[in-house]
């Protein structure tokens, strides 16, 4: 009897995958089961009900599936222990890997980019060691990689330029060397987001980096070994671009043009060999001059330029040199000797005779021999250094770092510092202004000072939420006000240039600053005196609500070493109009003084009429419309006398007018109420002027709800 189906039979019982699987599960199940199987620990039970009994692989946790197929693995933050299995390389339709917030180790296997569909990898904080593997190159279509916080090692390959549809590279707290791929900036123009910060990454930042025009928020280089020169091609990416150079090897001047253009020096601090601004230390010969304040670690002799203009190494010293060297030292330590000796011996001299000197004098006497000992003025215990903000509000979260690595662009600069709009990570947008190095520690003053401002909260004034003090550095962190500043607004410029004021926002602004000028007289903690008002201050929120800025700045700048605006401004037009007094009976005409009372250039200390009489001459420009210096004819007068000439020569109230009030007639009653009350508060007799309360209640009765 023949059995014509027993070779078949024997086939069968020999090629088991000839069978069905006795689970059921499919090629992909079984890879996946492996990878699981190589996790040792899985605390939170992610991938429980991973398991040989199930037929459907994509009813599994953390994965997702289209047409039967798994294209997303996605378990993060689970404390997932264990290596990564390469039978994950077997899926060949994944497209997105997030394993992020394990404690996954062991080298990446090159299986891993097999699925040629791969979009995004994300591995952050893991344990990951080895370098990448060249077959990355293969993956054309990736657009997020996300390697940072691992302890990945070695060079990026070559093949990593082959990427041109990335557009997330995070790479930071790694241990990367050697230099970016030749053609990183030519190749990788897609990317958008770039960090490379807190590696070994060593070598010249690549020439074509400026071409990677797509990115945007931060450009992060910092904490590497990169050396040379800053490629001149980082001036033509976008603006909006903050390139993070930080903490690196690089020399040279920094390229004024572009992204790079009136950025501040945390960008560029930590590089001893850079010169020019923002930096304190200057260019000679394209090579720094001397920092003191800059950090002295890792500090690499810059190279020189020869005369072709190409760059090279300099030489070492002669033995002339060195010894020319050893003995001006020797010279100079002699030197110093004698001005010791000569001051030890005046003082033990005087000290034979201390009892027939007046105590005062002996005083004297140390202290002029004490030549080499620092002030004591100098030396104020509270002279601390704060590694961290200093919050003055709860809406302060963050730090000093993620301040400094926030996005920057110049808003302002005048006497007392830059200015800054900062937008953080999170999309909270401050404006932070730096008052410079300054040289008086006054820190407990400061302290006392910036920490009474800060309790000054009121719906129209500026607020300060956070301060930061160093010695070499003093910032104030202030609420962003997106509008602009007043004067740009009443002369259609910046972005309120297309909006002209209608007197209905005119009156919510005169009232807004009023409501605030009275607050800071009559009822913040000290009854401050703003002291320097003018429409350069006066900020305007989303709905044209005024904000008063800058109270209270004179004096921290005058605390922490720097020279105010204000006072400057105040000592010049004063020298001024003495010089111009005997040519003309005319005073001097700049667009500062207009603002400031006429006693102002008589007293020193600010009062309370000063910044009424202020508050008259900005009510003048926003009826006028017009700047407060008027040229007549042939001669120039301020806003005041102006209005004062044409009440005089009766004048219809439409030559006074903005002519885009002239569209509004209904409001003349209330224009001229305005006017009014504006006439007062400029009256040259400061004993005359209204007070902020009593301009309040005037305002009050005008009969308009806006």
């Amino acid at each position: 009897m023949e059995f014509p189906h027993v070779p078949f039979l024997i086939l069968l019982i020999f090629n088991p995958f000839l069978l069905p699987s006795v689970s059921g599960l499919s090629a992909e199940g079984l890879s996946l089961l492996k990878f699981r199987d190589s996790i040792s620990q899985d605390p939170e039970g992610s991938m429980t009900n991973w398991n040989s009994s199930s037929q459907d692989p994509c009813s599994w946790n953390g994965l997702t599936c289209e047409d039967g197929e798994v294209v997303s693995l996605s378990i993060p933050k689970k404390s997932l222990f264990g290596p990564l299995h390469p039978s994950l390389g077997s899926l060949r339709s994944l497209r997105h890997i997030n394993l992020r917030n394990n404690k996954l180790f062991g080298p990446l296997p090159h299986e891993i980019f097999s699925p040629r569909g791969l979009q995004s990898l994300v591995l952050f904080g893991n344990n990951f060691t080895g370098s990448i593997p060249w077959e990355i190159g293969a993956l054309a279509f990736l657009q997020v990689l996300d390697l940072s916080q691992n302890s990945f090692s070695g060079s990026l390959p070559n093949s990593f330029t082959n990427l041109t549809r990335l557009r997330t590279l995070y790479l930071s707290h790694n241990s990367f060397s050697g230099s970016l791929p030749i053609g990183f900036g030519s190749s990788l123009l897609s990317v958008e987001e770039l960090n490379l910060s807190f590696n070994k990454f060593n070598g010249s930042i690549p020439g074509d980096i400026g071409n990677l025009s797509s990115l945007h928020g931060t450009a992060d280089f910092s904490h590497n070994l990169f050396s040379g020169l800053i490629p001149e091609s980082f001036g033509r990416l976008p603006e909006k671009v903050y390139i993070d150079l930080s903490y690196n090897n690089l020399t040279g001047p920094i390229p004024q043009s572009g992204a790079l253009e009136n950025r501040g020096p945390t960008a560029f601090i930590g590089n001893p060999g850079l010169c020019g601004p923002p930096l304190k230390n200057s260019c000679f010969f394209g090579l720094p001059s001397t920092d003191p304040f800059l950090p002295k670690d890792n500090y690499t002799t810059p190279p020189s330029i020869n005369y072709r203009g190409t760059i090279s190494r300099r030489r070492g010293l002669t033995r002339r040199e060195i010894a020319a060297i050893v003995v001006s030292d020797v010279v100079g330590i002699c030197m110093i000797a004698l001005v010791f000796f000569f001051c030890y011996c005046r003082a033990m001299g005087l000290k034979m005779k201390q009892g027939s000197l007046p105590s005062e004098k002996v005083s004297k006497v140390k202290k002029e021999c004490m030549c080499f000992r620092r002030d004591e003025s100098e030396t104020v215990s509270e002279n601390v250094e704060h590694l961290d903000l200093v919050p003055l509000d709860a809406r302060v979260s963050f730090s000093l770092d993620e301040l400094l690595k926030a996005s920057a662009f110049v808003l302002g600069k005048s006497g007392i510092g830059i200015v800054y709009k900062v937008v953080l990570d999170d999309g909270l947008t401050f404006a932070v202004r730096r008052l410079g190095e300054g040289g008086l520690q006054r820190f407990s003053e400061f302290k006392n000072e910036v920490e009474a401002i800060g309790k000054v909260k009121h719906p129209n004034i500026v607020a300060l939420r956070a301060y930061y003090w160093s010695v070499e550095e003093k910032l104030l962190v202030y609420d962003y006000i997106p509008n602009g500043k007043l004067s740009a607004a009443i002369h259609g410029r910046g972005s309120m240039a297309s909006q002209p004021l209608t007197w209905e926002m005119r009156l919510k602004i005169i009232r807004g600053i009023a409501k605030g000028l009275t607050f800071l007289h009559e009822f913040s903690p000290k009854k401050y005196v703003h002291g320097d008002l003018k429409p350069g201050n006066i900020l305007l929120g989303q709905n044209i609500e005024p904000y008063i800025s800058d109270f209270g700045l004179g004096r921290l700048a005058n605390i922490a070493g720097s020279f105010p605006l204000l006072q400057s401004n105040r000592i010049t037009a004063d020298k001024h109009h003495k010089e111009l007094s005997d040519i003309s009976a005319s005073p001097l005409m700049s667009s500062s003084s207009c603002y400031q009372a006429p006693e102002a250039l008589k007293i020193l200390k600010p009062s309370q009429k000063w910044d009424v009489y202020s508050y008259g001459v900005i009510l003048l420009e926003l009826i006028s419309g017009r700047s407060p210096v008027v040229l007549l004819e042939t001669s120039e007068m301020d806003l005041v006398q102006w209005v004062q000439f044409c009440i005089e020569d009766k004048k219809p109230l439409s030559d006074v007018l903005d002519p885009f009030l002239a569209h509004e007639p209904d409001r003349d009653d209330e224009i001229v109420v305005v006017l009014k009350i504006a006439l007062a508060c400029v009256q040259t007799n400061p004993e005359r002027r209204p007070s902020m309360r009593m301009i309040m209640d005037a305002l009050n009765k005008i009969s308009n709800t806006s």
